[in-house]
């Protein structure tokens, strides 16, 4: 017989203490969504064959230049410092053109407020692929016939709220929503017993600070410090109890846990929350070790960047990664300039920013891709370079450029997809993607596809998506 259900809540919220409850907040969230209904979740296994186990999801928080990084646009220098009616742009039986136009129009003052801004950096052709990179991502640059790169990516949130839309594939005015990787969480099991199956490295403002909303916050990312004396929120005890202090005390709740599930066989539940139980204690010897380089080779961190003070942070963050697919975490999103509108954020001086910002991830990042190549590891992780949106053609004060929504680049590789390929396009300088136009969930769709996940499967009672927020696989670039 079953104890009333608010009482066995109030016994769950009780025991649920420390790391055990990313745990427990699970099976409270599905008593709650399974108590009124016959509908039953997800069994963790794909719905189809998979082509990727993992994913890496690097975010650039404020929104990196597309003509700057990996859509370059010549044009751009070529009528620099003219207004776009000096320009062959200023069609204004284009519609998209017209846009471009209001931006760019005088003020109430007759001053002109922004002119075409020309390109800060120069652009090289790399690999088989011939692809153009910037100057300033060399060692990204020479993976680049790895690469899966969508130049005609779109969004609406054109403040940094846009951040949480990419996530999300929601605008915030809607509300909050589940990110992706928390549908990957719930939709997939496990792949390592010892290890959160998805985790969260770097900062994330509050408007981006959860991923589970309503499927419930077991599907929130566990966050991860690269530290191996503290790397996760109480995987320490407070005090500094031997190891035989702790064998003894872990011994004494498996004999309660033991008690109490067999005075209440019939509560499917209990076996569960002993496991979480499990899996906590688990965690504070596997996370750690997970963290911890000393096993790793000089020529590896040097790979990586970890020698290198201005990309050191990052660095390490990424070999974490490498080393948490192998360990079979599913999916890690490491947020790059979290804080604040986000340090990519370039209304002025944008040279020396995105020269700061690069630095500090493109050798990661080229470390991580040809780290993962050479272990064999590519073909089954895929990696993801994202940010909420671009930056407008045209100067923004002297040395800057704004926010930009109508279109901007990501990229992706391995897991399954074609490598050293570019799809889609904007204009001529960059403004409005014109060719394959994607919104951010066809970035998610593309992911969950390749991980061998419906997401129409995925829906729960009562929270039937739109259709917009499932999005559509890029086909063209999966192999």
């Amino acid at each position: 017989m079953l104890l009333p259900q608010q009482p066995r809540r109030r016994f769950l919220a009780d025991i649920g203490k420390g790391l055990s409850a990313v745990a427990l907040a699970a099976l409270l969230e599905q008593d709650s969504q399974g108590a009124s209904t016959n509908w039953s979740p997800p069994t963790g296994q794909p719905h189809f064959a998979p082509k990727a186990k993992n994913v890496i999801w690097l975010f650039m928080n404020g929104g990196v230049s597309q003509m700057e990084s990996f859509d370059p646009k010549p044009m751009l220098t070529k009528y620099g410092g003219k207004t776009i009616q000096e320009t062959p742009f200023a069609d204004t039986q284009d519609p998209k053109k017209l846009a471009l136009e209001r931006l760019v129009a005088p003020d109430g003052n007759g001053n002109q407020r922004n002119k075409l801004y020309p390109l800060q950096v120069g652009f090289k052709k790399h690999g088989e692929s011939g692809i153009e990179i910037s100057d300033w991502f060399p060692h990204v640059a020479s993976q680049a016939d790895n690469l899966a790169i969508v130049r005609s990516m779109w969004t609406t949130d054109s403040n940094h709220g846009a951040q949480t839309q990419f996530h999300s594939g929601r605008h915030r005015n809607d509300g909050d929503f589940p990110t992706l990787g928390a549908w990957v969480h719930y939709g997939l099991g496990s792949l390592n017993d010892n290890l959160p199956q998805f985790i969260s490295i770097g900062k994330r403002e509050y408007w981006n600070k959860r991923d589970g909303h309503y499927l419930g916050p077991s599907h929130d990312a566990v966050p991860l410090r690269i530290d191996p004396n503290n790397p996760l929120d109480y995987s320490q005890p407070e005090k500094d109890f031997p190891p035989e202090a702790r064998a003894i005390g872990k011994g004494l709740l498996e004999q309660l846990n033991a008690h109490r599930g067999k005075a209440f066989p019939a509560d499917p539940a209990m076996e569960a929350r002993i496991a979480s139980y499990e899996l906590a204690f688990r965690m504070q010897k596997s996370v750690p070790e997970v963290v911890d380089f000393s096993q790793e080779t000089a020529e590896t961190k040097a790979l990586y960047g970890i020698d290198k003070p201005h990309c050191k942070d990052f660095a390490m963050q990424l070999l974490a990664a490498r080393r948490l697919v192998e360990r079979g975490v599913r999916f890690i999103q490491i947020q790059h300039g979290g804080g604040g509108a986000g340090a990519w954020d370039a209304h002025g001086g944008l040279k020396a920013n995105h020269t700061k910002h690069s630095l500090a991830v493109d050798q990661p990042i080229g470390g991580l891709l040809a780290d993962l190549q050479r272990r064999g590891l590519l073909d089954e992780t895929l990696v993801v370079f994202a940010t909420e949106f671009g930056r407008t053609p045209g100067s923004q004060g002297a040395d800057g450029r704004d926010h930009h929504i109508f279109g901007f680049t990501v990229w992706m590789a391995g897991g399954g997809l074609k490598r050293g390929v570019v799809h889609g396009a904007t204009d001529e300088i960059g403004f409005h993607a014109v060719e394959d136009r994607h919104y951010v969930t066809d970035v998610h769709a593309t992911i969950m596809h390749q991980l061998g996940l419906d997401s129409r499967k995925l829906e729960i009672p009562g929270r039937k998506r739109l259709e917009i927020d499932h999005g559509t696989p890029i086909h063209d670039i999966i192999a």
